[in-house]
């Protein structure tokens, strides 16, 4: 599949599955399932030692809610950010989420994931 050619609902679809191990994998802690969908340079530079420290010092990776919307995609270049409003189950308000889709190697992966 090629990310370029899909249309937003069809983004929606799979940003949402991710999105949600995201969320699952980050609350419990483990590595290897969060980093499942990271094309290859993510992956080198999200390493498992750093992530672990995130993980454990963080309380809005530790605790955050199914509860999120997507909002809307911005594409540019060879990518297409999907942008999302993300709840936490502790803390009241909502934060910015964005995870950037590209093709490698034949398929759809994370080029980048955040919240803040």
């Amino acid at each position: 599949m090629n990310i370029l050619e899909q249309k937003d609902e069809e983004i929606f679809e799979l940003a949402a599955d991710w999105w949600k191990n995201l969320i699952k994998y980050s609350n419990n802690k483990n590595y290897l399932m969060f980093i499942e969908h990271f094309s290859h340079s993510l992956r080198e530079g999200a390493n498992e030692m750093e992530m672990g420290k995130q993980f454990a010092r963080s309380e809005l990776a530790q605790n955050l809610s199914d509860d999120f919307d997507i909002l809307g995609t911005i594409r540019r270049g060879d990518y297409i950010t999907v942008v999302i409003r993300q709840r936490h189950k502790k803390k009241e308000g909502e934060w910015l989420g964005r995870m950037v889709l590209g093709n490698e190697d034949g398929e759809v992966r994370i080029f980048g994931v955040s919240i803040f």
